[in-house]
């Protein structure tokens, strides 16, 4: 298979800007493949479905942007506005309207005391409607503000085919998003360190005020396939089966969502193993690349040395271009200490940035204390030209 590793090359000629130093050494020496699985995507029986890089990255696609009910993939929504506005430890007295909710429920009652912490793992791996319901009341005072909120979110996030009429996914001619959009609500959420605890978390333990019990995870895929770090699952009459998914694989994330799947847990696995067939992982710079010598200005050591010392790793497609941007000043002016930030050599794959590595000093200098202005004029001067 063809590697091909790009050196772009940034010119400065100012004080303040970048400029870029070449080498002598092959580039392949500084990438490091390593295997991957080679799995075949299966036909999608669902009625639309998506799968996607956590970048957003689409990898497979099917009637992805059809509006389509959501059933309680809702619930991921849900989570969100909950986490953006209270404290999981906030204890919360159960709204009444909250009670009696239909589909699943963890079984609130009138009185019933809480933390909003146990009511989202109730709405999270129990997918209690009630626990929605409470949640909505618990940071708005009623389903319509909390639904605004919802909205608002997805607007913030440039959704134009979603709307929420309630927290819970209950059907409603005006509750509907797409495969794509819910993926992207799906890869937001993730970004949230306690929704992706409590998603990937596969039993709970509660105590209310009036009872005390354990969640299981409804998310079969948690238990059998590798990386699974959730998401949701959800089923109407009307919507048919949905699924959220999402897998960590050595750093590659993957969201996968299908609507209206009667084979969803089998075809889930079978995307993400394709999708992590579609990459190799590399291992690009790592300690002692790009040792360089960078002049100094006003210090008592004309040169020092400076170097990256740490590696980095990323996951590019098969085939894809590989390359880094080395970004370092033209001199660095006295006194300087080692370890110091001084430039950073930037990733490129596909001619897009996706990641960077800092060059530091390896040691440093003390500045020189001039009798004459006139001499760290002539100094800095000289400098400009070495």
């Amino acid at each position: 298979m063809k590697r091909i590793l790009l050196f772009v090359l940034m010119v400065a000629l100012t004080f303040t800007s970048f400029s870029v130093h070449a080498f002598d050494a092959s580039a392949e020496s500084y990438i490091k493949e390593k295997e991957t699985v080679e799995v075949g995507a299966s036909a999608v029986s669902a009625k639309s479905a998506i799968l996607i890089r956590s970048d957003g990255t689409v990898l497979f696609e099917k009637n992805a942007d059809e509006r389509l009910p959501m059933a309680s993939t809702t619930k991921i929504m849900t989570a969100v506005i909950v986490l953006e506005n209270m404290s999981l430890d906030t204890e919360v007295t159960v709204a009444d309207e909250s009670i009696g909710i239909e589909g699943s429920s963890m079984y609130l009652q009138k009185g019933e005391t809480l933390t909003i912490r146990d009511l989202l793992y109730a709405l999270m791996l129990q997918s209690a409607n009630d626990a929605a319901v409470a949640l909505a009341f618990a940071v708005s005072g009623g389903i319509d503000g909390f639904t605004e909120l919802m909205n608002e979110k997805a607007e913030d996030l440039g959704l134009k085919d979603t709307h929420f009429t309630n927290p819970s996914g209950l059907d409603d001619e005006e509750h509907f998003t797409t495969a794509h959009e819910l993926a992207l609500i799906a890869g937001y959420a993730l970004e949230n360190k306690d929704f992706r605890t409590i998603v990937s978390t596969l039993k709970y333990t509660y105590t209310t005020s009036l009872k005390s019990g354990v969640f299981v995870n409804h998310n079969r895929l948690l238990y059998s396939m590798p990386g699974c770090i959730g998401v949701k699952t959800g089923y109407t009459q009307r919507s048919g089966r949905c699924l959220v998914s999402a897998s960590s694989n050595d750093g590659l994330e993957i969201i996968c969502v299908t609507i209206d799947d009667p084979n969803d847990w089998k075809e889930h696995k079978a995307l993400h193993a394709y999708a992590v067939s579609q990459y190799e992982k590399y291992e690009v710079i790592g300690d002692g690349f790009l040792t360089y010598e960078l002049p100094v200005i006003n210090g008592k050591s004309q040169k020092i040395m400076c170097a990256c010392t740490d590696g980095e790793e990323f996951w590019s497609e098969k085939d894809g271009e590989v390359g880094y941007v080395i970004e370092l000043p033209n001199f660095l002016y006295a006194p300087v200490s080692a370890g110091e930030i001084c430039g950073r050599v930037v990733i490129m794959n596909n001619g897009v940035e996706t990641g960077s590595v800092d060059i530091v000093t390896l040691e440093g200098t003390d500045g020189i204390v001039y009798r004459r202005f006139i001499d760290k004029i002539y100094d800095f001067i000289r400098g400009l030209f070495k």
